[in-house]
């Protein structure tokens, strides 16, 4: 590309600013990096990119959906793991005390790729910025000792200051600390899954992608709970010839990013995806960037190493979608949580998150029994006889009983337990269920992300004019009405065909500015679908012209009769050309 020809995102982001789909925030006060505001448009075709993923998994695959708060006590993100874990590494230029993600520096300046930059520690990253000299992109000054930045914004909840709260950089916690309620909606009964699409914030160092990293954003997490000792999905033989392009850990610890081409069967047989539900959630992942325009071929899910991973991931795969000017960007992550978050938030809390699955027929089982005796205890531990006692209550009996007949002892923490201090009994007992603690798997998006790839991949050039091929479903505006001129009663009647298809629910745009071409162009620019022209035929037969955007092919359609095509239209029920009668040149 000639180095004065602008990339797609540079023309993506004048047309989104032209139009009305989205521009940086609060550009009169010079601007704040990471924030976005969306206009009339944007805010549309992000709204309707989520009516999308709710209708894949809340309306197609009965998943639940709740809206909770984004702003959570301090004790919710130290059960999560947040406040141990949500750091990045920063540097702060000395000069023009600019900071910088320190990883990311590297990246881009020293020849470093990103999974090695992740992995780096802070003395490594020391090390490297002395040895390499880098410095300051922005005016070449020194850089500071990399420290950890805790990303999550934080505040206090009311007036009092050690009221601490953080605003949630994911939703999914609001989802795990509501799980027993969820359990309860769900007649109890697993599997089940939950849904959350809201605001959430990351306190980034340097977002500097547009829509690809920002400091407050929409995310949907969905948290889908099961028994992991039967973990088989329903849904697999729906999925099972899906195929996925992975790019596999194995590959990437050798240094290669080879596309492991399988289907969702294969995957599994082959333990490249180790839980089903995970594999077929990423099935369905694949189909949703295909629906918001994306190609198969343009799509890959790529397994996180382990020191990439999340702190509650056992295994993660991020979808990743190919854009001109970064490459490989992720756009959703499906992640196997195990039992980390319900657990954590049962130790915090002192709640119980276990269920309970009661069997078919009730199993007789051998149950061991511990009894402190503290007649022997007493005069052995003394004042901590009682504590001891308890201790044992909560010990593993099994351990208990093999430690005492392999070693004669049993350390219970610093305290050694001998054979005497206790009785060990064996019970048959009738066992009607288990309790466990189930696993997750959790599908997460990133709107604002998949607005940026819908955007990417809808546009293109037609004879010289920009055209949003936006998939019809999600289009912003699903038509537009137009007067072929502005006189001789053609306006009235476009009028009263805008009002008719209003009301009959569709998006309707219209406009009688300019000429007719001119106003096809506008159109095409913004996505509209359909372009319908009231002309003077309209006046004699109640007909009226449909032009397609993609093709600018053209069909003549009664009135009457436009309601119920164009919602079979907008369904993908019918094409365009069964929308009326062609017209040829």
């Amino acid at each position: 590309m000639n180095s004065q020809t602008p990339d797609k995102f540079t023309i993506i982001n004048e047309l989104a600013r032209r139009r009305g789909f989205f521009w940086p925030s609060y550009e009169i006060y010079g601007g704040v990096s990471g924030f976005i505001t969306y206009g009339p448009l944007g805010a549309r075709l992000k709204q309707n990119i989520e009516r999308k993923i709710r209708e894949l998994y809340v309306h197609k695959l009965g998943i639940m959906e709740i809206e909770s708060p984004i702003i959570a006590p301090e004790k919710v993100f130290e059960a999560s793991g947040h406040i141990e874990h949500f750091k990045e590494p920063m540097v702060e230029c000395q000069n023009c005390k600019r900071k910088f993600r320190a990883d990311h520096l590297l990246t881009e300046t020293a020849k470093i790729t990103q999974t090695e930059g992740e992995k780096l520690s802070l003395k490594e990253l020391k090390n490297i910025i002395k040895n390499e000299k880098i410095v300051c992109p922005e005016c070449g000054g020194g850089l500071s000792e990399p420290k950890h930045l805790l990303t999550m914004f934080k505040t206090t909840i009311g007036p009092y200051s050690d009221a601490v709260g953080y605003a949630r950089p994911e939703a999914a916690q609001g989802i795990f600390v509501e799980f027993k309620r969820l359990y309860e909606m769900a007649r109890e009964k697993l599997p089940f899954g939950v849904i959350q699409i809201g605001h959430a914030l990351r306190n980034e160092i340097s977002p500097r992608q547009g829509l690809v990293r920002l400091r407050e954003f929409t995310i949907g997490d969905l948290e889908f709970f099961f028994d992991p000792e039967e973990p088989n999905c329903y849904l697999l033989k729906d999925f099972e010839n899906e195929t996925l392009q992975l790019v596999l850990a194995d590959d990437r610890l050798k240094g290669s990013e080879k596309l492991t081409k399988v289907t969702v069967k294969g995957a599994l047989e082959k333990g490249y995806i180790k839980a089903e539900w995970q594999a077929v959630f990423m099935a369905i992942s694949k189909r949703l960037l295909m629906a918001l325009g994306v190609p198969a071929e343009k799509q890959r899910f790529i397994e996180k190493l382990p020191w990439e991973r999340a702190h509650y991931s056992a295994q993660t795969f991020d979808q990743e979608v190919l854009v001109e000017r970064w490459g490989w960007i992720e756009v959703t992550a499906t992640a196997h949580r195990t039992d980390y978050d319900l657990k954590r938030h049962a130790e915090f809390s002192g709640q119980d998150m276990y269920v309970f699955k009661e069997y078919e027929k009730p199993l007789e089982k051998e149950q061991i029994i511990i009894k402190p005796l503290m007649e022997k205890l007493g005069p052995k531990f003394k004042k901590e006889t009682a504590k001891i006692a308890e201790m044992l209550s909560k010990a593993d009996p099994k351990e208990v009983e093999v430690s005492l007949k392999e070693k004669g002892y049993f350390m219970l923490g610093k305290y050694k337990i001998s054979p005497e201090d206790l009785e060990i009994r064996h019970e048959k007992i009738m066992e009607r269920g288990r309790r466990f603690i189930p696993h997750v798997i959790e599908p997460t998006f990133g709107s604002d992300r998949l607005l940026y790839v819908t955007f990417e991949y809808a546009y293109r050039v037609k004879d010289g004019r920009i055209v949003m091929s936006f998939p019809r479903d999600i289009a912003p505006i699903q038509v537009g009405v137009y007067p072929l001129v502005s006189k001789d009663g053609l306006p009235e009647k476009a009028m009263e065909l805008y009002k008719f298809l209003v009301n009959e629910g569709l998006v309707v745009e219209y406009d009688e500015a300019g000429s007719i071409g001119r106003r096809y162009a506008r159109a095409d620019e913004i996505g509209v679908p359909l372009g319908i022209t009231v002309d003077y035929q309209t006046l004699d037969d109640n007909t009226v012209t449909i032009r397609d955007r993609d093709s600018w092919k053209q069909v003549r359609s009664k009135i009457e009769d436009l309601p119920e095509c164009l919602h079979r239209y907008f369904r993908y029920k019918i094409e365009f050309e069964d929308l009326g009668e062609p017209i040829t040149a």
